[in-house]
């Protein structure tokens, strides 16, 4: 079935598509319509599901916690500021080895106060534990959401399914809204026989001595490395069953490209149109979509830009004192690379990036044989 849907319910409708068993919610903008949705679904009887109203996000993560450590499948929603307030309980939820999936609208911090779109929210939290996937559409938001459950229950970690504010949250698309037959085929009940039960004495969460901290970390590491090649597989089925997958990174007219962009997001589009118009001037560009964060994908990155002579990464965040945190983690991941990478920043608190924008960063690169800084912004009213 086909609908015209936003963004924030084409995430609702994979939820619901997933069979949640637990919905912790509290609103903030730009994300608030998902979990309105939500609640809507499960009044309705669209959707049988335990729907809790809290009094803040740290509250509304703490739920899921509960509910996933009872066994059940749990989804939040969060946003900006509401995300950083859940910071300690990331740390909990990946620790724990809790597979929650929750949707993470980007929207700029504060000061000065802005609800607009950045990638920075997701990106302070990159070092918590939680598997991070980006998304290019209101489609593969959907299609996202339920891939997400089936990848946090196979490798036990939570997953953020993140997408931008407004941009994408706010849009409406065409969406496919896949049969509950297809989705049930490929998402089974949860099945977590490690949950508490009730009866059974277990303990969750209790203090942890040195003889075996370390080695808890260590498996959790290992397991987030293998989560690459399980999402993988699991983006091959989905496939098979709707036609439709996304990759780890989506490489775009990248096997002759001298130079090539790397960009993640709703900037994916208008990247790639560029690229087009470019070709079409005679001049070998290309684009890289970056769809998994953490783990962050090296080997499939260091595939997709063997052709490229010159490494263009557009960043919509910023990590103050060193510049775009794609760029930085691809310049650790191409340490031993000779080749330059210009890393632009641009749209900061939802300033627009326009095809021309984009254009001006590719002549950038074509106009010098190394970067004029470190970190090049773009877009600057000066």
């Amino acid at each position: 079935m086909k609908k015209v849907l936003m963004g924030n319910f084409a995430a609702s409708h994979g939820v619901r598509l997933s069979r949640a068993q637990v919905i912790s919610a509290y609103p903030i903008t730009p994300q608030t319509h998902v979990v309105e949705e939500l609640s809507a679904m499960v009044a309705r009887g669209d959707l049988n599901a335990k729907f809790i109203k809290v009094e803040s996000e740290h509250s509304a993560l703490a739920c899921c916690i509960a509910a996933s450590v009872m066994g059940a499948r749990a989804f939040t929603a969060t946003s900006s500021h509401g995300l950083l307030l859940m910071h300690e309980l990331l740390h909990w939820a990946a620790g724990g080895r809790l597979p929650i999936v929750m949707v993470a609208v980007n929207r700029a911090i504060a000061p000065g106060w802005n609800i607009w779109n950045e990638q920075t929210d997701t990106l302070s939290q990159r070092d918590t534990g939680w598997i991070q996937l980006y998304c290019a559409s209101n489609q593969e938001i959907l299609d996202t959401v339920i891939q997400a459950f089936k990848l946090a229950e196979s490798v036990k970690i939570p997953v953020m399914v993140i997408y931008d504010a407004f941009i994408l949250s706010h849009t409406y698309e065409p969406v496919d809204i896949p049969d509950q037959k297809v989705v049930d085929k490929f998402l089974p009940p949860i099945n977590n026989p490690e949950a508490l039960k009730v009866g059974e004495a277990r303990a969750f969460g209790s203090v942890t001595n040195p003889d075996f901290h370390m080695e808890f970390r260590l498996k959790l590491h290992d397991t987030y490395e293998r989560a690459m090649e399980k999402f993988s597989e699991i983006d091959a089925e989905y496939a098979k069953l709707t036609g439709r997958n996304y990759g780890i990174v989506e490489p775009y007219q990248c096997s002759d490209a001298e130079l090539i962009m790397v960009t993640a997001g709703s900037l994916a589009g208008p990247t790639r149109m560029v690229v087009d118009g470019l070709r079409a001037k005679g001049i070998k560009a290309g684009r890289v979509k970056l769809k998994m964060f953490r783990p962050f994908p090296v080997e499939a990155l260091k595939e997709a830009l063997k052709p490229a002579k010159k490494i263009l990464v557009l960043d919509r965040n910023l990590s103050p004192g060193t510049g775009g945190i794609f760029a930085q983690e691809l310049r650790v991941a191409l340490k031993e690379d000779k080749r330059p990478v210009w890393g632009f920043v641009a749209g900061l608190g939802g300033r627009d990036i326009t095809p021309e924008l984009i254009e001006s960063m590719f002549f950038d690169a074509l106009g010098a044989e190394v970067p004029v800084s470190n970190t090049i912004f773009k877009g600057v009213r000066l």
